[in-house]
């Protein structure tokens, strides 16, 4: 038996990378996952595919969370497909992407986060998790200077955490906690190819700075060891880019 079992998860932007290494995991936990994409329902069926062989629970659905129906059918699908909804995993970002509308990056990274966790709290029961995934280079902005391609998206991300965090004392009332998990630059993710594109050998002058940097499995294993873990409300787990910390 899963620490799971029984219980339910959303995912945003799970139908691959970061987000669908998650979800497998907090499936194998036992929890019915809902993986969320925004266009590429044949990556996020996969996803449910993958999840389904080994046993979980698992149901794709399709929402852009920047749309005012997007965070609501996330949830009916949780409550509809399992019955309840127990973790919300925000991992959605952007603003990187070519051809969105200038305002995109606030608009995913602060408001739709935002409007997930107001219509996610509204059907969580006390005990629930909520966590959102950010990356140092968006956590430490406001002390540490980033590289000025990724500027807009860590302000942004940041403008997304400090919303978040600002409906602790809600939450608290509900009996939900809301846990942050930052990490430093991650192998293989889209962003992390995108800033290559924009900075050409920016990924590789981080290694080196950093050490190492952690890949997708690892840094997702963190994210979802968090969705379980015995940690007070707003803390936030470190993952890598131990020079941040000392800066």
């Amino acid at each position: 038996m899963g620490q799971l079992e029984h219980k339910a998860a959303i995912v945003t932007g799970s139908s691959r990378g970061i987000g669908a290494e998650v979800a497998k995991l907090l499936a194998a936990e036992g929890a019915g996952v809902v993986v969320n994409y925004r266009q590429k329902a044949p990556r996020a069926n996969k996803v449910v595919a993958g999840i389904e062989a080994a046993g979980g629970r698992a149901v794709a659905v399709g929402a852009d969370l920047t749309s005012p129906e997007g965070p609501a059918a996330l949830v009916d699908a949780a409550l509809g497909s399992f019955g309840s909804l127990d973790v919300l995993v925000l991992n959605a970002s952007g603003g990187m992407e070519t051809g969105v509308e200038e305002d995109y990056a606030l608009k995913l990274n602060r408001d739709a986060q935002v409007n997930m966790l107001t219509a996610a709290a509204a059907q969580m029961k006390p005990g629930s998790r909520v966590v959102f995934v950010t990356s140092h280079q968006a956590h430490f902005i406001n002390t540490v200077p980033t590289m000025p391609e990724y500027e807009p998206v860590a302000r942004s991300k940041r403008a997304g955490e400090d919303a978040l965090r600002a409906r602790i004392p809600e939450l608290e009332e509900k009996g939900i906690s809301l846990v942050v998990v930052s990490g430093d630059m991650i192998e293989g993710t889209v962003t992390a190819t995108l800033l290559d594109r924009a900075n050409p050998g920016a990924i590789e002058a981080r290694r080196e700075e950093a050490g190492r940097l952690y890949s997708v499995e690892e840094f997702a294993a963190e994210v979802a060891r968090m969705a379980l873990a015995d940690a007070p409300t707003g803390h936030t787990e470190y993952v890598g880019g131990s020079d941040y910390l000392s800066a």
